[in-house]
């Protein structure tokens, strides 16, 4: 019996909850604890929380004034920057006058990943999720089980994400997802993607072996993180087809594919390496080869101040709250404890920056002349290797565990170093370690730039 006028919502009074204040408390913590750092989700938050609390019109006028304030803020302008780069990183070139417009991709039909450890498993994820048919090989059987009950789990896991989408994972059928310890099953792969443990020698004699058994177009690639791909490369038959393909762990996680070029591959492997990471739903970089590539090679000068500042009288805590303050996603050394301190310390090794072949009688903090600081040397000595044993530059619930808790173990550990060595401790300020860390951080990627192995900012950023 009511005239069917219009009637408009927005006249309409906002209906009062009991525990609206309660309500909006708990979830302004949720979204502060959830997007860190980033001012849009805390607007938007208390664009609704105007909504509530004030006629329409009012909240209206309230959305506008602080959709003005993200508008001008310097986020906003470096969220459209890193969106753009991303794109302008699909544009690649080499200083051989090699480059997107003019190379192009060979069909990838069926891949191999060499090796099953934690970045085998991932590689073997991302690929199954592309729709890829994969062999994965490993070099006997107990490590071909192992690894295939990990990537098994994996593979659920993503299965249970994707339910209900148009595509679904069919995994355990044999043609598309292949377990093996025969190398004569790679015969006709298109691709091959080597990830087994940063060893050199390992390397060779595996590239050597993919020469003479895959066809003359396969393409060959490792996922290093540091080694030298002409060097690899040197084993085949066929430089021009090798190539680094650095993925970042975990490998099914991370958007980030560092694709390396050596003094002989050609276009046309990094056109195929750059359609993959498009297939993957990776960003593609594709960088010059020197030791540790970008990646790498800028993270070393960061985690080195970062120790250099334990030395000093800082704490593993304070430096890594500083630098997740600022706004990165982990501390350097809470992601050293995730990576495994064991991975750089095999790398040193290998540079002969310590163990046993490291000279009698060099000075504990300097190599080749320049300041070195042995303190992570020292815990992997102790077996302390990270989160993989539950003790690192923190302590965890257990091996593999992943709350990392303040160790009173490290901070009686880094008094008695610094009396051995003399060091006076001091107080280190906040704006001291975010400095030193990422001024050291930037000015590795200047020299990067300097040195033509990468071709542009964006590709650093």
């Amino acid at each position: 019996g009511q005239p069917l006028g219009p009637r408009r919502l927005s006249l309409k009074s906002v209906p009062k909850l009991p525990n609206m204040e309660a309500f909006l408390r708990e979830a302004l913590v949720k979204v502060k604890k959830q997007a860190r750092g980033f001012l849009a989700p805390e607007l938007c938050f208390q664009a609704v929380q105007a909504a509530t609390e004030r006629p329409f019109a009012e909240g209206v006028r309230r959305e506008w004034e602080l959709f003005q304030v993200l508008l001008t803020s310097g986020q906003a302008q470096a969220l459209q920057y890193a969106f753009l780069a991303e794109r302008a990183v699909h544009r690649w070139a080499t200083p051989g006058g090699a480059s997107w417009s003019s190379a192009a991709p060979q069909p990838v039909r069926r891949a191999a990943v060499i090796g099953l450890g934690t970045m085998g498993q991932g590689i073997v994820t991302s690929l199954v999720k592309a729709n890829i048919p994969v062999v994965a090989l490993e070099q006997n059987l107990e490590y071909l089980n192992k690894g295939r009950k990990a990537v098994m789990v994996l593979l659920e896991r993503e299965a249970k994400k994707m339910e209900g989408g148009a595509q679904t994972l069919d995994f355990h059928n044999p043609a598309r997802l292949q377990f093996t310890v025969d190398f004569d099953l790679l015969r006709d792969v298109d691709l091959v993607i080597e990830a087994v443990f940063e060893n050199m020698a390992l390397k060779k004699e595996i590239f050597h072996k993919l020469s003479n058994i895959c066809k003359p177009g396969a393409l060959l690639c490792t996922n290093t993180s540091a080694l030298n791909i002409d060097e690899i490369a040197s084993a085949t038959s066929r430089p021009q087809q090798v190539i680094g393909t650095h993925f970042f762990s975990p490998a099914h996680v991370m958007r980030l594919l560092e694709i390396i070029y050596g003094r002989h591959t050609s276009p046309t492997a990094i056109a195929t390496a750059m359609q993959l990471a498009k297939a993957l739903k990776k960003v593609g970089v594709v960088v010059g080869n020197c030791f540790g590539f970008v990646g790498n090679r800028m993270m070393y000068p960061y985690v080195q101040q970062a120790v250099f500042l334990l030395e000093e009288g800082s704490r593993p805590e304070a430096v890594d709250q500083v630098i997740e303050d600022f706004g990165f996603k982990i501390g350097p050394f809470r992601m050293s404890d995730l990576a495994g301190l064991d991975v750089g310390w095999r790398s040193r090794k290998g540079q002969g920056l310590t163990g046993p072949s490291l000279p009698a009688g060099t000075p504990a903090r300097q190599r080749h002349g320049q300041r070195y600081s042995p303190l992570p040397d020292l815990l992997c000595e102790q077996g302390r290797f990270g989160q993989k044993t539950g003790k690192g530059w923190y302590q965890y619930e257990k091996a593999g565990g992943r709350t990392a808790t303040p160790d009173p173990w490290i901070h009686s550990f880094l008094s008695q170093y610094r009396d051995t060595h003399r060091i006076k401790t001091r107080y280190i300020d906040q704006e001291e370690i975010l400095e030193r860390c990422l001024f050291s951080l930037i000015n590795e990627g200047f020299a990067i730039l300097a040195e033509g192995i990468a071709s542009g900012p964006e590709h650093l950023d």
